[in-house]
C-alpha cells in the first residue's frame, strides 16, 4: 500500500531558498574532494562580545530561566532596544508599546505579511531585494509587485514613477536601507519623501534595517523622520551588527496600533524567546562605538581583498558601499551574474553569489560576502590568478 499526500497549494508560489539548494551543491563538491571556497552567504564569522557570551552562560546556568517566556519579551530587553535606538539613531521609543522583540527579523517579515496581507491586496517589493519579501508575501495570497531599483538612481526607488501607477490596492511597501544586496544608503531627505508618499496613498512602510552599523559612519533609522511612526514599522536585528546570526534576536519598532496585529499573529506562532538569550541581548545592546569600530576595522581590511578579487574579474563596484557584502557589475562579455558565478565555481572552486537571485535588476551583477578571513580571500585570489581549483 502506497501513501501520498499533496502539499498546500500556497507552496506553489515559492521555491526552496536559493542558498539552501546551493549549499547542497557545495557540500557535494567538497565530498568529492574539491575544496570549494564559499564567499556567498552573509553569516558573520566573528564572535559576539565576551560580555554577551558571559551573560548568556550565567543566565543559562540558572535553573529558573528555562521556562516559557512572554510574547513581548522581558521589559529589560525592550528597554535596552529603546536605549540603543535613542543613543545610536536619536529615536525615542516607548519600550512598553513600541518595541516587539522577535526570534530574528526574518520572522518579523513573515509576521507582518501575515498580519496585514491577504488575497486582493498588493504589496511592493524592491528589485533587486531580499528574496524573503517576495516569498512571505506570496504565501499570504497577496499580489506581489516589484519596483525596480537602478544603479543610475543610486538604488533608490523612483517615487515619482511609482506615483503614476495605480496604487489603490497597495497595502505594504517594503524597503531596506542600507540596502542588501547593493550596499546603497538612504538619507533622511529620501525617507521624508517616502513618508509623504506613504501618507498620500495610505501605504504601510516596512524598513528592514539590519546593516546600518557595518562600514557605515552614519547609521540612521527611518523612524528618525518626524511623523514616520504614523505610517511605518522598522525591523532590526543583532544578527549582523553584533555577530549573533544564529541567536535569532531581532525586533519590530513602531507605534502600538501598527504592532498589535503583528503581536496577535506572533502569539499564535511561538512561545517567546529563551530568557538567557534575552538577557544576553541586553548586554549586547550596550555596546559602545568602540565595539563597532573594531568590527569595521576588520571588515574594511576584508573589503580591500574583495576589491582586489573583483578587479581580477574586471567587475565594477562602488568603493563607498556599506554592509557586509560587495556588489559589483560584471563585464559585458558575460551573459549574467549566473554565468560568471558558475565559471569561477567550475574553474576555481570559488562560489560568489549571482545578483539575479535578488531579482531581474540584479542579473548583471554579483555579490561577495565579507564573512571570511583575509587568508580565505587571498586563497581565492590566488586560485583565480593561477587558474587553479585548489586541488
Amino acid at each position: 500500500m502506497s501513501f501520498s499526500i499533496s502539499p498546500a497549494s500556497r507552496l506553489q508560489s515559492v521555491e526552496e531558498y536559493y542558498f539552501s539548494t546551493k549549499l547542497k551543491q557545495i557540500a557535494a563538491l567538497r565530498a568529492a574532494g574539491i575544496p570549494v571556497i564559499n564567499l556567498g552567504i552573509g553569516s558573520p564569522d566573528l564572535a559576539p562580545s565576551m560580555e554577551t557570551i558571559e551573560a548568556l552562560t550565567l543566565s543559562a546556568a540558572n535553573p529558573a530561566n528555562h521556562a516559557y517566556q512572554g510574547y513581548q519579551g522581558i521589559p529589560a530587553l525592550r528597554e535596552a532596544f529603546a536605549a540603543f535606538y535613542a543613543k545610536h539613531y536619536g529615536v525615542t521609543l516607548d519600550p512598553a508599546h513600541e518595541i516587539l522583540p522577535l526570534i530574528g527579523s526574518k520572522e518579523g517579515i513573515m509576521h507582518i505579511a501575515m498580519a496585514y496581507l491577504e488575497a486582493g491586496d498588493v504589496t511592493l517589493i524592491p528589485n533587486p531585494g531580499y528574496p524573503t519579501y517576495q516569498a512571505a508575501c506570496s504565501l499570504t495570497g497577496a499580489t506581489v509587485q516589484a519596483y525596480e531599483l537602478t544603479e543610475a538612481n543610486g538604488w533608490l526607488p523612483d517615487l515619482d514613477a511609482l506615483e503614476k501607477q495605480d496604487l489603490s490596492k497597495v497595502k505594504i511597501m517594503w524597503v531596506n536601507y542600507p540596502h542588501m544586496p547593493t550596499g546603497a544608503k538612504a538619507d533622511l531627505a529620501f525617507f521624508t519623501k517616502l513618508r509623504d508618499f506613504a501618507i498620500r496613498h495610505s501605504i504601510l512602510l516596512v524598513n528592514d534595517n539590519p546593516y546600518s552599523f557595518i562600514l557605515n559612519e552614519n547609521p540612521i533609522s527611518m523612524l528618525a523622520v518626524p511623523g514616520m511612526k504614523e505610517v511605518a514599522i522598522e525591523l532590526n536585528s543583532l544578527s549582523k551588527s553584533h555577530n549573533m546570526a544564529g541567536w535569532r534576536i531581532g525586533a519590530a519598532f513602531g507605534r502600538k496600533e501598527l504592532l498589535d496585529p503583528v503581536l496577535k499573529f506572533k502569539s499564535n506562532m511561538d512561545s517567546g524567546m529563551f530568557l538567557p538569550l534575552q538577557e544576553a541581548a541586553v548586554k549586547a545592546l550596550s555596546a559602545d562605538a568602540h565595539w563597532f569600530a573594531q568590527q569595521n576595522k576588520i571588515y574594511q581590511s576584508r573589503q580591500k581583498k574583495v576589491f582586489e578579487l573583483l578587479d581580477l574579474l574586471d567587475c565594477v563596484y562602488d568603493p563607498a558601499q556599506t554592509g557586509m557584502f560587495v556588489w559589483a557589475r560584471i563585464p559585458a562579455d558575460y551573459e549574467s551574474g549566473y554565468a560568471l558565478s558558475d565559471k569561477i565555481l567550475d574553474e576555481n572552486a570559488v562560489f560568489i553569489t549571482p545578483g539575479g537571485i535578488f531579482g531581474t535588476q540584479g542579473n548583471g551583477y554579483v555579490r561577495i560576502s565579507l564573512c571570511a578571513k583575509e587568508g580565505v580571500f587571498q586563497t581565492a585570489i590566488d586560485r583565480i590568478k593561477n587558474h587553479s581549483n585548489g586541488i
